[in-house]
């Protein structure tokens, strides 16, 4: 009862903060208003410690959104979590992860920002390891091991920012701009947002991370963690654009979405594909970001929280009703034995794919038609228009197997839709995947944003969507034994299915010579020559002369008087010299 009460509390006051955030943002936006607070803590001679925050429509409508999902998770997870007797730890927890989030949405200053950056990195690392595995604890010392590269990056910025005078970056990012600590302050934030967002090649951490309860991926991969490196990069979009930075961003970004959307067609792990599909869409945002959109990456993040965090919520029920499996193959037949769940399913996938007046489609369709129209190399156009055709080519294959096919589970095992705290919390987040999108674009962009292209290039966001889906049902389909067989190539799976790699370089590729130095340390040192004159070398001395002093005294009637005449043998000899 104690539990129900802490996630109720926790579930109003989030979602009423979110209902008053969302207002000011309105009332923001309409008047173009900013408000900067300094607030001083403390002064100590000529010294003073000064706390500022910064809102405005952005800080606002992004906190609005946090705790709105965070609201929701947190009722979801009362149900979810019904059976963990420590859930009031698990409630703060989450929380504490949250108000990290708010510290650093709300901070123009790196030393706040470091504050709220590190409590993420904290507090996803405690909720990594909740179930407390080795798998799990492998999986968080990925993630927090991955996430202190951007924690030093941050920390070598705020060093560098000493030669401004202030840390409160805001001031100094247009007039500052072409200057060199700039540049290399950008370039430090910029790795340490690589790092947060896990684009290449820290990319490694997300799908580990997925060893969290699953409430837990909803909000990270959804609104709090992940998409901390893409807002931090907003703020400083100024210094991205025109510079190499922001065409080695477009490059890195670009070649992540690419990344992610193979392997997600190779995983049949249920939220493994869901987190590759959030790297992917992660991929898109700091793509269109690098290219100085920073409007339309903002903007697609929010509407990308809302079906992410409807994607894994779903995934969580599935997951609730298979037994705790995850393996999609095993699955089939959902949207007959779990209809209301299935449905949110859809419709959040159908967002993720950009189906028509749906909330994806509006910031997708509009991110791709501005890729189209604006002036950028082949290469990076190939991978915008595949990537997407990936998105959709994982999302019809993700709803072939657990949707249409048969199923292959236990045939004792009943599936259904009683979880009605978890449903209301998805039918809330469901009906923010359907209007999120057109509200947020009457909003952001009160002037419609006509993109004028020709008629082959308009069509082909459509064309590509087409055909990624077409390729999902021809991959999934084992009747096309031919197509499956080419396509389920051992070592070409190998590769693109493990992320090219990149999870075995992260942790055998970082420990492993450091492993084998020291096997030759311990070899050669430890249980070899300091062995042999060391440690074995005296405990041969001490038992060879012990068994001669235990020979001694062993009460020998010949060693006595062996003793005796040696003893006069002795005397004689003084006798004589003296």
């Amino acid at each position: 009862m104690k539990f129900l009460s802490i996630c109720t509390i926790s579930f109003v006051n989030l979602f009423t903060f979110s209902m008053m955030f969302f207002i000011m943002a309105i009332i923001f936006m309409m008047n173009d208003y900013s408000i900067f607070i300094e607030w001083e803590v403390v002064t100590f001679n000529s010294m003073s410690i000064l706390m500022t925050f910064l809102f405005d429509w952005m800080s606002f409508s992004f906190l609005s959104f946090v705790f709105l999902i965070s609201s929701l998770v947190i009722y979801y997870s009362s149900e979810y979590m019904s059976m963990d007797y420590k859930i009031n730890r698990f409630i703060m927890m989450v929380l504490l992860f949250v108000m990290s989030m708010m510290l650093l949405i709300i901070s123009p200053n790196l030393i706040s920002i470091l504050l709220g950056w590190d409590g993420l990195g904290l507090v996803s690392y405690c909720l990594v390891i909740y179930f407390q595995n080795v798998k799990s604890y492998n999986a968080g010392m990925l993630t927090a091991l991955s996430n202190r590269i951007g924690d030093v990056a941050l920390l070598l910025a705020i060093a560098w920012m000493l030669n401004y005078g202030s840390w409160n970056y805001i001031f100094y990012l247009e007039v500052m701009k072409n200057n060199l600590e700039m540049m290399i302050i950008g370039s430090l934030v910029m790795l340490a947002a690589m790092t947060k967002s896990a684009q290449i090649p820290f990319s490694s951490w997300l799908p580990a991370a997925m060893a969290a309860p699953t409430p837990v991926s909803a909000l990270v991969h959804s609104s709090t963690l992940v998409t901390a490196g893409v807002y931090l990069l907003i703020r400083f979009n100024f210094i991205l654009m025109n510079t190499w930075m922001g065409d080695f961003l477009l490059l890195i970004s670009g070649l992540t979405m690419f990344m992610a959307g193979l392997g997600a067609n190779y995983e049949f792990d249920l939220k493994k594909i869901i987190a590759l599909s959030t790297l992917s869409q992660l991929g898109l945002m700091m793509s269109i970001l690098s290219m100085g959109f920073y409007k339309l990456a903002f903007f697609h993040l929010l509407t990308h929280a809302l079906f992410k965090a409807l994607l894994f919520m779903c995934a969580g029920a599935i997951i609730h009703n298979m037994n705790n499996s995850q393996d999609i193959r095993l699955m089939g037949g959902l949207s007959f034995l779990m209809p209301m769940t299935s449905s949110c399913f859809n419709v959040a996938n159908l967002a993720l794919c950009g189906m028509p007046f749906l909330a994806g489609f509006y910031s997708k369709d509009l991110i791709l038609e501005i890729v189209s129209f604006n002036y950028i190399n082949q290469f990076s156009f190939f991978l915008f228009f595949f990537s997407t055709g990936l998105t959709v080519c994982y999302s019809f294959r993700l709803a072939y197997y657990t949707m249409t096919s048969n199923s292959m589970f236990s045939s004792l095992n009943l599936l259904n839709d009683e979880g009605w705290v978890m449903l209301k919390s998805m039918i809330g987040l469901l009906i923010m995947s359907i209007i999120g999108g057109s509200m947020l674009v009457w909003l952001i962009f009160p002037t419609p944003m006509v993109v004028i292209l020709p008629f082959y290039l308009k069509m082909l966001t459509l064309f590509v969507c087409l055909i990624g889906g077409l390729m999902g049902y021809l991959i999934s389909n084992v009747s096309l034994f031919f197509f499956n067989k080419s396509f389920n190539n051992y070592n070409l799976s190998t590769f693109l299915g493990s992320m090219w790699f990149m999870p075995y370089i992260s942790t055998y590729g970082v420990i492993n010579y450091s492993l084998v130095l020291g096997k030759i340390n311990l070899k050669s040192f430890d249980q070899g020559w300091s062995e042999y004159f060391g440690g074995q070398q005296l405990f041969y001395m001490l038992m060879e002369n012990s068994q001669k002093n235990q020979l001694m005294q062993n009460n020998n009637l010949s060693i006595y008087l062996l003793n005796f005449v040696f003893w006069v043998f002795i005397l004689y000899l003084l006798m004589i010299w003296f």
